[in-house]
């Protein structure tokens, strides 16, 4: 079961759910704050000044927004991962020669979160960011890395997230997604047929050190790019080759 706090602290969780706010609406104001989130406009201003004195959030004439302090912590943070330091030129590799859309990532908190990415000259524009956080049922990378999960862990993340819609195509059925994982064991990648997003087809491997699903390499692209004749489709071969170089790389770090 995941985690929570025995004691919570009111204090902390009041500032972060105005980190969470501050970030969904990209800055507001005082007012909107305290429309939003039933608190007293007293109490926020308090929570804000002392972020901003801590160089967490900065003041714009009466918006407040989240300063870059959070990207120098996240880069810190992802610059001393051995698995990044390892994947991340295999990404600009795989891009470069794939041409598409080439993503690796990496799980926490039930959900997957992209680690890097790189774009080959055919790639496609998507809304996908450093950092940025993605239900693990409705994606490849996603069904690649559950797939080598224990069934125990897979399950705590459908309790937490569940199996949301995201398209016509997405799985939300336990018995459909564990059929999917135990195909995707057996053919070595996990693909993405439509599920996160109509008209693109994503295929993804997982990356292992000592039999430890740790993440996984994916190429998207518009479906009149990949072909849904997987075992013939050339991109599942380009995403092994990278997969074990990945791999093997880590006795490097």
């Amino acid at each position: 079961m995941e985690k929570r706090a025995k004691h919570p602290v009111r204090t902390t969780e009041k500032s972060l759910t105005l980190i969470d706010e501050l970030n969904r609406r990209g800055g507001a104001r005082i007012t909107t704050l305290a429309d939003e989130l039933s608190m007293g406009k007293s109490a926020i201003h308090n929570h804000l000044s002392t972020l901003e004195e801590h160089g967490f959030v900065v003041k714009n004439g009466n918006t407040y927004e989240l300063s870059l302090r959070f990207l120098d912590i996240g880069g810190q943070l992802r610059s001393e991962m051995d698995v990044y330091r390892v994947a991340e030129p295999q990404v600009e590799a795989l891009a470069e020669e794939s041409g598409e859309l080439v993503h690796f990532v990496v799980e926490e908190g039930g959900e997957g979160v992209y680690l890097c990415r790189a774009k080959g000259e055919r790639a496609v524009d998507l809304d996908t960011y450093v950092g940025c956080r993605h239900p693990m049922h409705s994606s490849a990378f996603g069904k690649a890395i559950l797939s080598h999960l224990p069934d125990q862990r897979v399950e705590e993340i459908i309790d937490r997230h569940g199996l949301p819609s995201v398209t016509p195509k997405t799985i939300t059925s336990r018995d459909e997604l564990y059929d999917t994982l135990e195909r995707t064991r057996e053919r070595g990648f996990a693909v993405d047929d439509e599920e996160r997003l109509e008209g693109l087809r994503c295929i993804a491997a997982p990356i292992r050190f000592d039999s430890e699903v740790i993440g996984a390499i994916s190429i998207s692209a518009p479906t009149a790019r990949i072909d849904d004749d997987w075992a013939e489709n050339e991109f599942v071969e380009q995403l092994r080759r990278t997969a074990n170089v990945i791999e093997l790389n880590k006795y490097k770090v």
